[in-house]
């Protein structure tokens, strides 16, 4: 009796499920490990920008100008003074042990030289090593000093009799309107979770894909899978492919849901896009796992490529660092990541409000990763009848 294809796939598929079902590590790498991301990463940002970091102070002028000024300093969100430093080397220390990130030095004399134009200076420092701590307190510390600079040069102006209109003409001759696009709060959490959250799907995806493929070696069970498949790679495939494709989709649209829906960022296409951008991911990432399977051979090889190449793509993709600005072989290279066309969509689709027609290229690489099997696929067929698992 000759059985249909689409029979073989279900069978497989069936015992797929099963396989799933009765394996600890598939429930922790597709529905726990995704799941406690999406809170983790989520959580972790809640408030969107850091808030409240350490900040010390050296004011050796102790005036009632700089106190207002330390006053004022400590109103700002991102900014709390924790503590008052009677010298500069006391706060250096601090700051390099880390117990501030950055401190605000006034030295002696500073209103005294303001009243009377001598230009006084102030000085912060910043400790990069905590990038983020260090740029936001940076940014405090330098537009407290500018607002400080114009309220001194405001009263000196009132003082030779300007009213305050002049003043403001001659202290801020351009006024500057500024208007953040897509990202109107300048939120961390919209920018990185909604490619994090996905970067880690596609990890788990690699993995999990080698892992579905290899494990069949190891366990000398390829054969029970391959004779559902009357021997056939591609109903193979398909059949054990086909459960992973679609819980991993439920995943993503999990996630899109969350985000969009419940921690409402910012959507401007719809979730439907969203939801055929995450497919195409899903289905790129598990055509480039049996890409490298296929290509290299080896079990462990292959999984520990994937795990690099999932790694990587967080860094090369843009999220982190701008790929334009990469040396030209990385941005070569950065279009072999599916992440990275994940990212260009996200931005045309979600943040900037576009059809995916003007973002074509990208959709029509993933479809490219989808095809990367099929080159594999007679060596693969190989590797499943012929190859001995080698611990």
């Amino acid at each position: 009796m000759r059985i249909s294809f689409h029979i073989r796939i279900w069978q497989i598929a069936k015992r797929e499920f099963i396989r799933i079902a009765s394996r600890p590590l598939y429930m922790f790498s597709i529905f726990i490990a995704p799941l406690f991301c999406y809170i983790f990463f989520t959580t972790l940002m809640w408030n969107g920008l850091p808030t409240n970091l350490p900040l010390g102070i050296v004011d050796l002028d102790n005036t009632a100008t700089t106190r207002q000024i330390i006053r004022n300093l400590d109103a700002f969100q991102q900014t709390k003074i924790t503590k008052h430093y009677a010298n500069f080397t006391d706060a250096r220390i601090d700051m390099q042990k880390g117990k501030i990130y950055a401190f605000y030095y006034i030295p002696q004399g500073t209103t005294q030289k303001a009243i009377s134009s001598k230009q006084p200076t102030v000085s912060f420092y910043s400790n990069y090593t905590y990038l983020v701590a260090g740029s936001l307190l940076y940014k405090d510390q330098r537009t407290m000093s500018e607002l400080a600079r114009g309220a001194i040069g405001r009263a000196t102006l009132r003082a030779k009799g300007f009213t305050d209109k002049q003043a403001e003409a001659i202290l801020q001759p351009i006024v500057i309107d500024t208007h953040p696009i897509n990202n109107p709060w300048l939120n961390y959490s919209v920018y990185l979770t909604n490619i994090l959250i996905p970067g880690v799907l596609v990890l788990l995806i690699f993995m999990t894909t080698i892992y579905t493929i290899g494990s069949e070696i190891k366990d000398e069970t390829r054969k029970e899978w391959m004779a559902l498949a009357n021997n056939n790679i591609s109903i193979a495939l398909a059949g054990k492919l086909i459960p992973q494709t679609m819980i991993y989709f439920l995943m993503s649209c999990a996630y899109n849901a969350y985000l969009y829906g419940y921690l409402h960022f910012p959507c401007h296409s719809g979730i439907v896009p969203m939801l055929f951008i995450s497919l195409l991911m899903v289905l790129a990432s598990q055509a480039f796992s049996i890409f490298l399977y296929g290509a290299i051979s080896s079990f462990r090889l292959s999984l520990s490529v994937a795990c690099l190449w999932g790694v990587v793509s967080f860094s090369i993709c843009g999220m982190s660092f701008p790929t334009m600005a990469m040396h030209p072989i990385l941005q070569g290279l950065a279009y072999l990541f599916p992440l990275r066309h994940y990212y260009l969509l996200y931005v045309n689709s979600a943040l900037n409000g576009y059809s995916l027609i003007y973002a074509w290229p990208a959709v029509v690489a993933l479809l490219l990763f989808t095809l990367l099997p099929f080159i594999v696929l007679k060596h693969l067929n190989k590797i499943l009848t012929q190859y001995k698992y080698i611990p």
